[in-house]
């Protein structure tokens, strides 16, 4: 799942993974050999969603953060002059000079201080009411000279709605709407969430009646911010006054309680002077970089918030600003924009949560920060509960919340010691489960503009979206096998997945089928395929659950009849069949659903298939043949299907031979007694299988060695003599190759674990065929390598099949009791040749 945004207030648009990620590669690791679990997992196409290799990226916010405190500086260097001047004229001047003051000084003395409380006191406060409007969605913004100016004609509208009566004010809704606008002129309206009963919203709050406009807190702090402007010009204007006129009236000479007046005065009206002009700076370099550099706006561009985003800028600025102006300067530097977001996520009121989804969601979802905010979400458990519980929220109203942390915990998931801590939440996987709603409306519909994308209709809460969330979440969480044990014992879960599965004829063959619903099938055939291919007793547990639910084998019979222009889901359910069929019931079941072992013979042998989608055919031929194995039930099936003829052309089929190799052997093992005559037909293949146990090497010659040594049943000595005259091989050099299998192989490797065991059979077959093959053997120097296969051989040989590194189905004869029959024969052999 990539990057998602919110286009706009109608539709909320999620990105797809591209489905033809398509490869074929025959030589890849298969139920009959081993795998590790860290090889079993790779059933995934996407690549993990965070390299390892990202680089750090400076997080943008730093600027906004290094902005407020230089603000910090001036407002507190300001602050201290002006409680300095504020003690140096009520303890000096007016507290020592209250009656020897000329009567002007002693007025403008009261004058400054009256104006620089009021300063101070709308400072304080106006950060308070400025703060607060930030809270809400509707109603953030940083008010400055030219936010102010264009709006002074609502104030003046706003000041006459105080003598109008309560039915006029609401009348001019209209004239106020761009209050609801944000800097980029996008309306917030349609993001406005459902309001709490028990709790006022801080900028809803009317402080008198019959004025909501004015005394709303958004407009209280323009109120505040214009009376700061004014108290500090007219300090600076009075100040320089009198520091310029120098007029502080006549001290007679003697009068000893006035010859320290000038310098008492002058130092107040320079101590307020320049507190005024810092104020007045700190503005200035507020407006230049607010206003003329748009340093939001650029910080807001960085983090590539969009259009909203400035929401989102506009609360972490006034909350770094404050904390720099109520605590220590460097206090502001701490903060960053997911750990903001992680506490908005966890507030009460609609809109702060949103805002902090928006911005977790922007931040997991991008290329540059994904790394770090995953992590910092990771180690905060209370964020992840935060996050799970948001999944189970149905109101309409609270969608983008809800699949906002749908997104970010799809992300989360994808790192396994995330994905634990995801699963481990009591309730997770139910929440998980809520996601997926299968009441899908046909009115979902897809953009092709550009990239593809999924749009959620706001009229069809609930569609495809976040099925697809809920199914990719499952699909990351069920890469650890503990996660899948999970997934299967939530209750109702499972079918729920197995139900997304189903695609019907006109979905499959539809060349205009909208990707949203192609997706959702990919999705949850991945799931089933990954909880299918458990391993140990939970996988045994999964896979029985999985078939027994009704619909799951006929949901994949549709795929794979009707799915040719879907190759990618024909392989998924495939090798879901491949999974299943390790049990023996779900076998039973596969073999007994009508058309499933024709469509997959039908798919093994379609000629007319594009290269790029052979691996569609190896994987069906995988599945017969394990459908087949140990079942006489389906290798019965198999043979009515009259298959036989075209299994034995396909040994001569590059891309099909290893497979019906495999087929074949396990007809010609479990075939009934009715069937020897469809099964001796393939005498004639014996020459083909020679020629490749000669020239070719490690898997495909593993297969053959094991076909061979079974063909050659269905056949009198004198034939197996002429096919090897037809294949131009030589019993000696059969023989031979055979011997330096088990010199080379002394530790069968993983891609080859039957091959011993496939050649002492072969041996055994030929030395009771020819007795003159015995001395063949006992000169090549069998004996001592069968010795040395008692001392090496492992429970590696004695498996038919693996799931992961457990073995499963256990071949009935040991590989040491057919040493110990070959060893025999070479003793019983020489003696009656020698005889």
């Amino acid at each position: 799942m990539e990057r998602g945004t919110s286009t706009d207030s109608g539709s909320v648009c999620v990105q797809v993974v591209e489905l033809s990620r398509l490869t074929a590669n025959d030589s890849g690791t298969t139920i009959f050999e081993p795998q590790s679990s860290i090889e079993k997992r790779e059933s995934s196409n996407e690549a993990s969603p965070i390299s390892p290799k990202t680089p750090a990226f400076r997080a943008p916010e730093k600027k906004l953060t290094l902005f407020a405190l230089r603000l910090a500086i001036l407002e507190k260097v300001a602050t201290g002059l002006g409680a300095l001047g504020f003690i140096w004229a009520t303890v000096v001047l007016l507290g020592g000079f209250a009656i020897t003051l000329d009567k002007s000084d002693f007025w403008f003395v009261t004058i400054i201080l009256l104006i620089e409380g009021a300063r101070i006191f709308s400072r304080s406060h106006e950060l308070e009411w400025q703060h607060q409007a930030t809270w809400s969605i509707a109603d953030a913004g940083i008010y400055s000279f030219r936010a102010i100016r264009t709006s002074s004609h609502n104030l003046v509208e706003a000041i006459k709605s105080i003598f109008r009566p309560i039915s006029l004010v609401g009348k001019r809704s209209s004239r106020t709407r761009n209050i609801t606008e944000n800097a980029d002129g996008t309306s917030f309206r349609s993001c406005q969430r459902k309001q709490s009963t028990r709790t006022w919203k801080s900028s809803d709050v009317p402080i008198l009646p019959y004025a909501q406009w004015v005394f709303l807190t958004r407009n209280i702090s323009k109120l505040l911010y214009w009376l700061q402007l004014a108290s500090a010009t007219a300090c600076v204007a009075l100040s320089l006054m009198k520091l310029i006129k120098h007029d502080y009236g006549e001290v007679a000479k003697g009068d000893t309680d006035k010859r320290n007046r000038y310098a008492a005065l002058n130092i107040f009206y320079s101590l307020a002077l320049a507190e005024a002009l810092l104020f007045l700076v700190e503005k200035a370099y507020w407006e230049w970089k607010v206003i003329y550099c748009k340093l939001l706006e650029e910080v807001n561009k960085d983090c590539d918030l969009g259009p909203t985003g400035m929401v989102s800028i506009r609360r972490f600025f006034y909350d770094a600003y404050s904390r720099c102006i109520n605590g220590s300067i460097f206090d502001g530097l701490k903060m960053d924009m997911v750990s903001l977001a992680m506490d908005l996520l966890d507030s009460n009121f609609p809109e702060e949560q949103l805002i902090g989804a928006r911005i977790l969601r922007q931040f997991a979802l991008s290329e540059r920060f994904s790394n770090d905010t995953l992590q910092k979400i990771g180690i905060n458990l209370s964020v992840i509960e935060r996050l799970v519980e948001m999944l189970n929220w149905k109101d309409p109203q609270e969608e983008e919340i809800r699949r906002s942390a749908a997104e970010i915990l799809s992300r989360l998931a994808g790192k396994k010691q995330n994905s634990l801590r995801v699963a481990g939440i009591p309730g997770a996987m139910e929440s998980i489960s809520s996601l997926l709603q299968t009441n899908r409306n046909s009115s979902c519909a897809t953009d092709e503009i550009g990239e593809k994308k999924i749009i959620f209709d706001h009229a069809n809460y609930g569609c495809w979206t976040f099925n697809h969330l809920g199914l990719l979440i499952l699909k990351k969480l069920a890469r650890d096998h503990d996660n899948c044990g999970k997934i299967g014992n939530t209750r109702g879960l499972l079918p729920k997945i197995i139900d997304f599965t189903h695609a019907g004829e006109s979905l499959l063959k539809n060349e205009h089928a909208t990707s949203s619903q192609i997706l959702t099938v990919k999705y949850s055939l991945q799931v089933v395929k990954m909880l299918a291919s458990t391993t140990g007793d939970g996988g045994k547990h999964l896979r029985r659950e999985i078939s027994e639910v009704v619909f799951t084998i006929s949901n994949i019979r549709d795929v794979l009849r009707h799915g040719e222009k879907q190759p990618l889901l024909q392989k998924l359910g495939i090798e879901i069949l491949t999974s299943l069929a390790i049990e023996e019931d779900a076998k039973e079941r596969i073999g007994g659903t009508g058309g499933i072992l024709k469509e997959l013979f039908n798919i093994f042998f379609k000629e007319e298939m594009p290269e790029n989608q052979n691996h569609v055919r190896i994987a069906a031929g995988e599945a017969i043949a394990m459908l087949a194995l140990d079942s006489k039930s389906n290798c019965h099936r198999i043979l009515k299907l009259k298959v036989v003829g075209k299994l034995k052309d396909a040994l001569e089929i590059p891309l099909l031979r290893v497979n019906a190799g495999r087929i074949l052997r396990n007809l010609c093992t479990y075939g009934e007694s009715d069937c020897f005559n469809q099964l001796r037909g393939l005498a004639t293949s014996a020459p083909i299988v020679l020629k490749t146990i000669i020239s070719e090497e490690h898997k495909l010659q593993e297969v053959m060695i094991g076909l061979a040594a079974h063909i050659f049943r269905f056949m009198t000595p004198e034939e197996s003599s002429i096919m090897f005259q037809v294949a131009g091989v030589r019993e000696e050099e059969l023989a031979n190759t055979l011997v330096q299998i088990l010199k080379k192989y002394q530790f069968p490797p993983t891609k080859v674990p039957r091959i011993r065991r496939f050649a002492i059979e072969l041996a055994i077959w030929m030395m009771r065929d020819e007795v003159m093959n015995v001395q063949s053997f006992k000169q090549l120097g069998l004996e001592e390598e069968l010795e040395g296969v008692l001392e090496t051989t492992s429970e590696l040989e004695n498996f038919n099949i693996f799931s992961g590194t457990i073995g499963l189905s256990r071949h009935n004869a040991s590989i040491h009791s057919l040493v110990e029959t070959a060893l025999k024969l070479l003793t019983q052999g020489h003696h009656a040749a020698f005889h």
